[in-house]
C-alpha cells in the first residue's frame, strides 16, 4: 500500500508571510494539526504545527496590554515559528515507511511531496484508519 492511495488531499498550505493567528485560525477551521509552509510557487518551505503556534503565543503572565499583545502577535508569521528541516515522503512510498518514519521521528504527519510540492499531507489519523481496515471486526 502506498502513500498516495492513503493521504489527504488536497493539502491545505500556508505562505510564510501569514501571521500566527491567522494560520491557528485557519487550522481551527479545517480541523487540522500542521500545516506545510510553501512558497509562491507551491515549494514547501517549512511546516508548522498547532503546538508551534500556541508556543509562540504570550504567556498569561505578560504585563502588556491587550493591545500591545494583539499588536506584536500580528507581526509573527509563519516564517519566524516554522521548522524549516520538514522531513516529507512522496506518493510512492509505502505507507509501512510512513508510520515507521513518524514513530521513530516522534511527528504526527508528514508532507508528501513530488518535484518538490506539497501534493498531499499522510497523518496519524490516516494510518489509524489503515489499521482499522486490516483489523477484522
Amino acid at each position: 500500500m502506498l502513500i498516495k492511495d492513503r493521504m489527504t488531499k488536497p493539502p491545505i498550505t500556508a505562505p510564510p508571510e501569514m501571521p500566527i493567528q491567522e494560520a491557528l485560525k485557519l487550522m481551527r477551521e479545517r480541523g487540522i494539526r500542521r500545516l506545510p509552509v510553501v512558497d509562491k510557487k507551491g515549494k514547501l518551505i517549512g511546516i508548522v504545527s498547532d503546538r508551534d503556534l500556541l508556543h509562540a503565543s504570550p504567556s498569561d503572565a505578560t504585563s502588556l496590554s491587550v493591545w500591545e499583545l494583539n499588536y506584536l502577535i500580528s507581526k509573527v508569521t509563519l516564517k519566524d515559528v516554522m521548522t524549516k528541516n520538514v522531513i516529507t515522503v512522496t506518493p510512492e512510498t509505502p505507507v509501512q515507511e510512513a508510520a515507521r518514519i513518524m514513530a521513530e521521528k516522534k511527528i504526527g504527519g508528514l508532507p508528501v511531496v513530488q518535484s518538490g510540492k506539497v501534493i498531499g499531507v499522510i497523518t496519524e489519523t490516516d494510518l489509524f484508519r489503515v489499521l482499522l481496515e486490516l483489523l477484522p471486526d
